[in-house]
């Protein structure tokens, strides 16, 4: 006979005797039932009640070893004579009509820590929806709201959901990491939900990172015009790759000989890249001779090298001095191209500068966004839109290793 101490350590069952157990269709089948015969109705506390029949249930637990485990338990029913309460009585290791124990359910969790949902359904013989739902019920109630009383820092960022230009936008606490808004869309009306938490928590957001984005400009300029807004310097230098990667485009396609297209052709990631980590001499040499046959080509992209010296600065003062000679030098190439990115980055100095105050950056936000594009690669998508959201939410706890299956 198995004892109370065994189903209390080994299943979290307490107040229950287990009157035979067997193997029955590959289970082990435990036969319990509830010590107590006390009756008090669960409404009004009164003793003046009746049991009114009862029901048969098979509930899940945690197995022993590879072998599911099944409690086949008596539910009764009680009925009050003073208040009129009719209801089946209290089982403290489930939940409602769930077919599984609460001690299932949180090993469940502990092993999501680390597994797939699909090796976790597979070990513990359940579904893959009982499991999905299982964690998006606890996500659910750990989430939702979610609190972001204490936010100060925060960076601002889009990723792409699928094809089709279809993205979210997600808000990132800076200081801790975790994803603290998830909106549909790239616009300001991605941003809207997070300003109301934002009033309705009396949060005051004191910096932020972006791209260069007008909607989250004017998002950031509407809502929280005190903060110290900072354009990512990525971004900044991503403008001026974009622009040389075009400008090599053109050039390619004007080449009329056959060795100049070759040699053009093969230099974008030797043009794209940091000229300090070109340590191959055969490389400097092909990116030497490539520059030496275009001169505006040479001219970006030693302006692209310069960019950087701007964030390489020991004051403010003197990055805005190596900014307005940049300028200088772009606008006096008179290449298009180059003079279209010298004029969109002077009317974002103030944010490029800003970078002196407080030294925050959209890189958390782009290592969070390299997480998501891996979980979405593995897990072929989310057909549950509130589910994804909570996965998003939960990131910070843990790898990627959870999403999957």
């Amino acid at each position: 006979m198995i004892s109370s101490s065994f189903l209390l350590f080994a299943f979290g069952i307490r107040g229950f005797r287990c009157n035979s157990f067997g193997y029955k269709s590959s289970k082990i089948v435990l036969n319990i039932q509830k010590d107590s015969s006390e009756k008090r109705c669960p409404c009004c506390k009164s003793r003046n009640v009746v049991w009114n029949g009862y029901v048969w249930r098979d509930i899940k637990t945690v197995p022993i070893g590879h072998v599911p485990v099944l409690l086949h338990t008596k539910i009764r029913r009680m009925r009050c004579k003073e208040c009129g309460c009719d209801q089946n009585e209290h089982i403290h290791f489930i939940h409602g009509k769930r077919t599984y124990s609460t001690r299932l359910e949180n090993l469940v969790m502990d092993m999501l820590q680390f597994a797939t949902i699909k090796s976790v359904a597979g070990h513990l013989h359940l579904t893959w929806d009982t499991v999905k739902e299982i964690h998006k019920r606890r996500l659910t109630r750990r989430y939702i709201p979610l609190d972001i009383r204490g936010v100060r820092n925060i960076g601002i960022d889009e990723f792409a959901v699928r094809k089709g230009h279809v993205y979210k936008t997600i808000v990132v606490d800076l200081d801790t990491g975790r994803i603290i808004h998830v909106g549909d869309g790239k616009g300001a009306d991605a941003l809207r939900k997070f300003w109301k938490r934002v009033d309705h928590y009396g949060v005051v957001i004191e910096h932020i990172a972006t791209d260069l984005s007008r909607a989250y400009i004017a998002s950031v300029m509407e809502n929280a015009p005190v903060a110290v807004h900072v354009f990512d310097h990525f971004h900044v230098v991503k403008l001026m790759n974009e622009a040389l990667d075009e400008l090599r485009a053109r050039v390619y396609r004007k080449e009329t000989e056959l060795n100049g297209r070759k040699v053009v052709k093969g230099i974008r990631w030797l043009l794209l890249c940091n000229g300090d980590d070109i340590f191959d001499e055969k490389h400097k040499t092909r990116l030497e001779n490539a520059l030496a046959m275009n001169k505006p080509l040479a001219q970006a992209y030693y302006l692209k090298e310069s960019l950087r010296e701007i964030w390489a600065q020991s004051t403010k003062a003197a990055a805005s001095q190596v900014l307005e000679e940049w300028l200088e030098q772009a606008r006096s190439t008179k290449i298009p191209l180059i003079v279209k990115v010298a004029n969109t980055i002077a009317a974002h100095r103030t944010g490029i500068l800003a970078w002196y105050d407080c030294n925050i950056s959209t890189a958390k936000v782009e290592g969070i966004n390299n997480k998501i594009k891996v979980l979405k690669r593995e897990a072929y998508g989310f057909r549950d839109e509130r589910y994804f959201k909570l996965r998003l939410y939960d990131l910070h706890n843990k790898g990627i290793t959870s999403f999957l299956g």
